[in-house]
């Protein structure tokens, strides 16, 4: 959990047009939903929304949203962002409790790069998801995924069943077992290996005596 603190005002003026006046008076339009309540049309400072955005705990994490002192614990569920401006347009939060089981995406991490045989070997790692899925209590967010390269030898490849979650934390993915990364060789390294066998072959060709020719 963050120490994010964001005030909000509740908006009398819903739609579109409550929400470009919101924007002109330099405020953040948005909406506050879940938890058994009914939806809410909130809006907030826009320099308090991009504070908490530089400081990278606002975008799928837990917050508290403070109304007249009032503090109610929420996960940022979406942000929409000016195409042109990149400035924050609308956000939407969902009401949670610290041991809510909530679906979020977390960074992945890599650990063990120096001791993977693999990656000694000059192989690459081809990073097939960023990020991964889970289901987690809405107070414990991991901030990232650790993953162990250890281990991995040249043409590995690991999977989402393979990896260790922290304690409490499951897979939100349970239909497929989708591949995170795989260690594969550069392409110099294998036109280099393509060349070796050829020079071998090309070799035994030469080196075939006349007697075995008429052997055959």
């Amino acid at each position: 959990m963050t120490d994010t603190v964001l005030d909000i005002q509740v908006r009398e003026n819903t739609g579109t047009g409550g929400a470009r006046a919101a924007r002109r008076d330099g405020l953040v339009p948005g909406i506050l939903y879940g938890g058994g309540e009914d939806p809410v049309a909130i809006s907030l400072k826009q320099n308090e929304v991009i504070k908490a955005l530089n400081t990278g705990n606002l975008i799928g994490s837990m917050v508290k949203i403070s109304h007249k002192g009032k503090l109610q614990s929420a996960i940022t569920k979406d942000i929409q962002f000016h195409p042109v401006k990149d400035m924050p347009q609308h956000i939407d939060f969902y009401r949670v409790k610290a041991d809510s089981i909530i679906t979020v995406e977390i960074k992945t991490h890599f650990v063990g790069e120096d001791e993977c045989p693999g990656l000694k070997q000059g192989g690459t790692l081809n990073v097939v998801r960023y990020t991964i899925e889970v289901n987690c209590p809405a107070g414990d967010i991991p901030e990232s995924l650790a993953i162990d390269l250890s281990e991995l030898e040249m043409g590995d490849s690991l999977h989402i069943s393979e990896l260790k979650f922290p304690k409490g934390v499951t897979s939100a993915i349970t239909d497929r077992d989708p591949t995170v990364l795989t260690v594969v060789a550069t392409r110099g390294e294998s036109a280099d290996e393509e060349g070796e066998e050829t020079a071998e072959g090309e070799e035994t060709a030469e080196g075939e005596t006349p007697e075995a020719e008429g052997e055959a």
